[in-house]
C-alpha cells in the first residue's frame, strides 16, 4: 500500500515538535495529535494486509476550506473516508447515534458524536470530487476505527462502518477481496488526480459545450458561481455542529428522508477567540517547555563548571 501524507505541522520524518503540537492543537482541537497517533496505528495494521496496489491519502486538506479528510483509502473497488480514534470504553454505534455506557448499562450521547462527524466528512469530500468533476463508479464508504482495544462498541445499525482495533484485519481483507473496478494505474491516476485540483477556468473549459463557445470571462464568471453554489467551506467548516447527524448518502437515505425534504445541514461558526480549555493547555505546555530548557542549561552549567 503506498501512502501518501499531507499532514500538516510535521518534519520529513514524520514527526511532531513540541511547538508544533501546540499550535495544531489551537488550530484543529484538543483531540488532534492523540488522533494523529491513531491514524499511525490503523495505517500501520493496514500497510501489512493490503495489496500493493491500493493508495491511502491521509490528512487531506480541501482546497479553499479548513476542512481535512483524515484518510482517504482507494483500492480496486472501495473508496473509503476513514476516521481513526484513540477512545477508550464503552460505546453504543446506532443510526447516526453515538453513546457512552455506564458500567450500569445507561446509555448517554456522548460529547462527540463521531458518526455524525465522518458523516459529514465523507459528505465535504464527495462534495469537493463533484466540483472537480471527479467521477468513478466505486462508492464512498464512512469507515469508523476505533484504534485501541480498549473500546468496546456495541453496533445496532449503525449508518457507518464502525470497526474495532480486532476487525481491521477483516476490513482488509474485504477490500482485497472487493470486486475490481479499477487498475493500478486508475487508482494512482484518481489518487493524483484528488491531489491536483483544477482550477474553476479549466473546470469550466471542460464543462463548456462545444456547440456553443462562451467567451474566456465568461466561462470563469460561470465556473466561479458554480463553485460558490456548489461547495461552501463555512457551511462545512471543520467544527461541525454535531446535534443532528444527517442520512449518509453513501449508505442511502434513511426511509423517512425520502417522505420529506431535508433542511439543508448548518454548521457551527467556529469561535474567534481561544477556549478555556485551550488556553489552560497552552499554559500548561509553555510551563513544561520552560522546564525543559531551563533543566537544559541547568545540565550544560554542571557539566561544564568552568
Amino acid at each position: 500500500m503506498r501512502v501518501i501524507d499531507k499532514t500538516q505541522l510535521q518534519d520529513e520524518q514524520g514527526n511532531i515538535n513540541i511547538i508544533s503540537r501546540i499550535q495544531g492543537t489551537l488550530q484543529y482541537g484538543l483531540n488532534w495529535y492523540s488522533e494523529l497517533e491513531a491514524q499511525k496505528k490503523v495505517i500501520g495494521q493496514l500497510d501489512r494486509m493490503l495489496d500493493k496496489g491500493c493508495v491511502l491519502i491521509r490528512n487531506f486538506t480541501l482546497p479553499g476550506s479548513e476542512i481535512v479528510i483524515p484518510m482517504i483509502l482507494i483500492g480496486p473497488g472501495t473508496i473509503s473516508v476513514i476516521l481513526a480514534t484513540p477512545i477508550k470504553g464503552h460505546f453504543e454505534a446506532k443510526g447516526a447515534e453515538w453513546n457512552t455506557i455506564s458500567n450500569n448499562g445507561v446509555s448517554t450521547p456522548a460529547n462527540r458524536n463521531l458518526i455524525d462527524l465522518i458523516i459529514k466528512l465523507t459528505r465535504a469530500f464527495q462534495k469537493y470530487m463533484q466540483i472537480q468533476g471527479i467521477h468513478t463508479s466505486v462508492q464512498l464508504e464512512s469507515v469508523l476505527i476505533a484504534s485501541d482495544p480498549g473500546a468496546q462498541i456495541d453496533s445496532v445499525r449503525p449508518l457507518v462502518r464502525v470497526l474495532r482495533s480486532d476487525a481491521v484485519k477483516q476490513f482488509a481483507t474485504a477490500v482485497n477481496q472487493a470486486r475490481p473496478v479499477l487498475r493500478t494505474d486508475s487508482i494512482m491516476a484518481l489518487a493524483e488526480r484528488i491531489l491536483s485540483p483544477k482550477s474553476p477556468e479549466q473546470l469550466a473549459a471542460e464543462a463548456a459545450p462545444a456547440e456553443k463557445p462562451v467567451s474566456r470571462a465568461q466561462a470563469i464568471f460561470n465556473a466561479a458561481e458554480e463553485q460558490a453554489e456548489g461547495f461552501d467551506p463555512n457551511a462545512l467548516g471543520f467544527e461541525f455542529n454535531e446535534e443532528t447527524a444527517p442520512p449518509n448518502e453513501a449508505h442511502g437515505p434513511a426511509p423517512e428522508a425520502q417522505a420529506r425534504p431535508q433542511k439543508p445541514v448548518q454548521a457551527a461558526k467556529p469561535s474567534r477567540g481561544l477556549s478555556r480549555n485551550q488556553i489552560i493547555l497552552l499554559v500548561i505546555m509553555t510551563l513544561l517547555e520552560c522546564c525543559v530548557i531551563v533543566a537544559g542549561a541547568a545540565a550544560l552549567f554542571l557539566l561544564n563548571p568552568s
